[in-house]
């Protein structure tokens, strides 16, 4: 079986979610400004492929441990409904239908978690949603990442997923704009960079790999 995977911000979305959460926040005055220059600072990191995700990541989970899942879903809720859901990218939801009509199985695969990712995959109707995942234990946050969905760790719960529902990876194709990918880009049969970061174009054009713009 061969299957779509898509890669979320700034691919499907015309977003950064990440960003886009942290100017909610700051809007509600929830986010202090220094908080929002360092998210800046991060996006510039990760922009350039340099930034230490998984540390970051594990930093900011940290760091809710005891908070309330409802409460979070409760307000992802109205940003993903004031501020993502009409950021959807009109050539993705061609992409995502060319490749339903083909008979392909259609999969969200995302690094960021589960509160944006599977709002996104439902709204899509994409048949799955592979994201990190913040681990909950009766309600409540514990302060650690149940699963990583990043670089070389999304090459791994893909490989699970493909395993577990019978997909072949090396007839598969994948989207993405970031060269922090690249691992996922070189374990399908058919890379396509989309709306690429300056290091991920540089390398689609010397691999010879499909390049689109779609925001």
């Amino acid at each position: 079986m061969r299957a779509a995977f898509f890669d979320m911000d700034r691919t499907v979305l015309e977003i950064d979610t990440g960003m886009s959460w942290m100017r909610f926040l700051r809007r509600r005055g929830e986010l202090p400004a220094v908080y929002m220059a360092r998210a800046l600072y991060w996006s510039v990191l990760y922009k350039l492929a340099v930034l230490d995700l998984e540390s970051l990541a594990s930093r900011l989970v940290a760091d809710m441990r005891g908070d309330s899942e409802a409460e979070l879903l409760a307000k992802s809720r109205l940003w993903f409904h004031s501020d993502v859901v009409h950021r959807v990218a009109p050539r993705a939801r061609r992409a995502i239908e060319h490749h339903r009509a083909a008979g392909d199985t259609i999969v969200l695969l995302t690094g960021a978690t589960q509160f944006v990712a599977e709002a996104v995959g439902s709204a899509l109707e994409m048949d799955h949603t592979l994201s990190s995942r913040i681990e909950v234990v009766d309600g409540r946050f514990t302060g650690r990442l149940e699963q990583l969905c990043f670089g070389q760790h999304k090459v791994r719960v893909a490989e699970r997923f493909a395993q577990e529902h019978g997909v072949d990876l090396g007839s598969s194709i994948f989207y993405s704009d970031s060269y922090n990918d690249l691992p996922m880009f070189r374990r399908v049969g058919e890379a396509v960079a989309v709306n690429p970061d300056a290091r991920l174009q540089v390398h689609a054009r010397r691999s010879g790999w499909r390049i689109e713009r779609w925001a």
